[in-house]
């Protein structure tokens, strides 16, 4: 369908759903827009089928679930290929597969040379797992608030630079791309490293480039609620050599195996202290495949997407989450906005009562609000991250992000599903267009 035949028929179903915001709603008593509650899945074991199955019997077969030897005459190749695959998808040079979005963060940092005595600022709305790869590393964590994207606020990174800060944390929430180009253009001045956390938006891009390309290292997760899954999984991104070669040997206790050698030409390192984040080859076999159905599960998500947005484009006053770039969103979500906490409830009851549901912001994605920012909980009484002076100086809690919190507040999400039928996504217009209405001139 091209342009024109589209924009006509969103018209023509903003026309046909134009009188359901005159409709009773249904928590007062009117009919709902659906009979039964729509529900969203997961998108990677959606898609699973025969293809999956091919890569893990071909591992069974020939009895080799580790990835770099086994019986057999040929080497194992899943992981391998895998990660030949991941690198050229997201065009950098090189991509390293690891054992979970977590492990993945972790190796990056670890590559960056990220530890004791530096500083990594990441947004306040990120996830557990952020801030916990920086701790581990005896690095400080240093919030800056994050904007109506959900992603970090570029206008607030700089007043959280000090001259201890080693890297910047853009993480790329829920789709949705930050604004690289601003992000980029306080840390390259700087020396200041950036590294991309993808995991809630592979298959996403800025500018036509894909995210995880556009920092200086990258990160993916392929756990059961990211685009593509294993269950567990992650990797690692970069088109620097240096860093591709550290996170080589620490995501496999510090050696540099032949073909990731082989990949660099030469080693620059005689060694390193590593942990073991190594991939296996039944995760690699299952990945093989989702990756490979990677753009059809993006192309259906911001096809339907952009059905969705056309078909609420004339509501007046319509308040959305900030796209820095829309076409590079994968459309998973839906974000509308209120002007308080109070009318986004309305919204999330009436919703549900119309079978279309509605849901708030994770609270545990305000990671400065968790006991063990809060309160600086570490692994040990003495850990240096936060001892230090500087340490104790550093503020959490729900004073270092108040702008993040009225964020998280005002706003309500419809999760989008590839798998939805043409009927479902009429319904999601239908709905927001009788409820929204309303509730937002109340």
């Amino acid at each position: 369908m091209d342009r024109r035949t589209f924009l006509t028929a969103a018209a023509a179903l903003a026309g046909a759903t134009s009188s359901a915001s005159t409709a009773t709603l249904a928590a007062d008593g009117g009919k709902p827009v659906r009979s039964k509650p729509l529900r969203s899945s997961y998108y990677g074991p959606e898609s699973y089928d025969d293809k999956e199955l091919v890569e893990l019997r071909d591992v069974l077969g020939k009895r080799q679930p580790f990835r770099w030897y086994g019986p057999g005459k040929q080497p194992p190749m899943k992981v391998l290929t895998f990660e030949k695959e991941l690198a050229a998808r997201m065009q950098t040079k090189y991509a390293l597969a690891v054992t979970s979005g977590t492990a993945a963060l972790t190796t990056a940092l670890a590559a960056l040379g990220v530890g004791p005595g530096d500083e990594v600022i990441l947004p306040a709305w990120s996830w557990y797992a952020c801030f916990n790869s920086i701790v581990m590393q005896g690095a400080l964590p240093v919030f800056a608030e994050s904007d109506t994207s959900f992603n970090i606020d570029p206008a607030d990174i700089e007043s959280k630079i000090t001259p201890q800060t080693k890297a910047i944390m853009v993480v790329h929430t829920m789709g949705n791309p930050a604004d690289m180009d601003a992000i980029t253009a306080i840390a390259r001045p700087r020396r200041i490293k950036v590294l991309e956390d993808c995991a809630q938006s592979l298959g996403g891009s800025y500018h036509g480039q894909p995210l995880g390309s556009i920092g200086d290292i990258g990160i993916y997760s392929f756990q059961i609620a990211k685009t593509i899954s294993s269950g567990e999984g992650g990797a690692v991104v970069t088109n620097d050599p240096l860093l591709f070669e550290r996170s080589a040997r620490y995501h496999d206790l510090g050696l540099l195996r032949p073909p990731h050698q082989a990949l660099l030409g030469r080693a620059e390192l005689e060694g390193m202290i590593g942990n073991q984040y190594r991939m296996s080859e039944f995760t690699g076999a299952v990945l093989l495949s989702q990756l490979r159905k990677l753009d059809a599960i993006i192309a259906a998500l911001r096809g339907h997407a952009r059905r969705v947005y056309d078909g609420l484009a004339d509501l007046p006053e319509l308040h959305l989450r900030h796209r820095p770039d829309p076409a590079g969103d994968i459309g998973s979500t839906l974000w509308l906005g209120f002007s308080s906490q109070a009318l986004r409830d309305r919204f999330l009851t009436a919703m549900g009562a119309e079978n279309v549901p509605a849901s708030h912001p994770l609270d545990a994605a305000l990671v400065p609000l968790q006991p063990a920012a809060e309160h600086k909980l570490t692994s040990h009484p003495q850990w240096p991250s936060f001892t230090s002076e500087r340490g104790r100086s550093i503020q959490y809690g729900s004073e270092c992000c108040p702008r993040t919190i009225a964020i998280h507040r005002r706003f309500a999400g419809v999760t989008l599903d590839p798998k939805y039928s043409r009927s479902d996504w009429d319904d999601i217009v239908a709905a927001i267009r009788k409820v929204y209405p309303v509730i937002a001139r109340a």
